[in-house]
């Protein structure tokens, strides 16, 4: 059931994306941009839509910021597998942006799908108010910026060549930025939609960020790359630390359920309508992809 609610979810992005882009002109980089925002689970869209829902918000209004995050999203990716960042060949099981047109593409490739999130969620019909808009937008670029998801890239690349292994306090911090911070921003744009308090949707997506990247972490190891679509091994490979290398694999395999529980206990005062975000941490932990 809930598989079937997240593909209804990620067909109505998906349109929204391609009518959004629909009027651009058919040049290498918007081929780009349509290439690398083709797939994914849309677990961010998802989350900004269901906590819209909590607060009875209509998917013809959450469905702007949903949009806009898995731009963002996309952008992040495009340019992670550069080969000066992660340098993957693969992704979603298709060659990556670099791969199937070049480098120089590929970043702004990149750039557009950034420029495209943000216009997306200043969209009027995002929210008939302007400051809102405003303060929506604010914390996106908090999130996926220099406080965000880049300090986070950044210190991930840095930890390549440092000259001890991250501890297990560094690498907690270092993802709840890479992964952590969009995730955080999608699981609370409904609320902010709606004026109504984050707090409790801060603490379910602050677990489940963390969680999240735990079983990427499990999957990196024990996955099988045909239903990842990307390669595996690579964190081992390149000597860098994991959760799995500095917990252990039933350790980690562990810390995982522990948040994935901690998130679904954080929205149960919001009643029945959290259900759905429930429903999706315990899809993160039983994902195979």
């Amino acid at each position: 059931m809930f598989r079937e609610k997240l593909a209804e979810h990620a067909a109505l992005v998906q349109t929204h994306l391609d009518q959004a882009m629909a009027p651009m002109e058919d040049a290498p980089v918007v081929q780009g941009m349509r290439y690398a925002l083709r797939g994914g689970k849309r677990l961010r869209a998802f989350l900004v839509m269901q906590s819209a829902a909590i607060y009875d918000l209509p998917h013809s209004q959450s469905i702007w910021p949903a949009a806009a995050i898995e731009a963002i999203h996309a952008y992040s990716l495009v340019h992670d597998d550069l080969p000066c960042m992660d340098d993957d060949d693969l992704r979603r099981g298709q060659p990556t942006v670099h791969k199937k047109w070049d480098q120089a593409t590929a970043v702004l490739v990149g750039d557009a799908l950034q420029s495209l999130g943000f216009e997306l969620v200043l969209n009027p019909r995002c929210s008939p108010i302007t400051d809102l808009r405003a303060d929506l937008a604010l914390r996106l670029a908090r999130a996926a910026g220099g406080t965000g998801m880049v300090l986070g890239q950044a210190q991930d690349i840095a930890a390549e060549t440092a000259p001890n292994p991250l501890d297990l306090s560094q690498i907690t911090e270092l993802q709840c930025r890479k992964t952590g911070a969009l995730m955080s921003w999608s699981a609370q744009a409904g609320a902010i939609l709606a004026q109504e308090d984050p707090a409790p949707l801060a603490q379910y997506s602050a677990s489940l960020g963390l969680g999240f990247q735990i079983t990427d972490d499990i999957l990196d190891v024990e996955g099988d790359p045909e239903k990842t679509g990307k390669r595996l091994n690579k964190d081992a490979k390149a000597g860098k630390a994991t959760f799995v290398s500095l917990l252990g694999l039933d350790g980690a395999k562990k810390r995982a359920k522990e948040l994935i529980s901690e998130a679904c206990d954080a929205v149960t005062p919001l009643g029945v309508k959290a259900e759905p975000l429930q429903h999706c941490a315990k899809f993160i932990i039983l994902r195979e992809s």
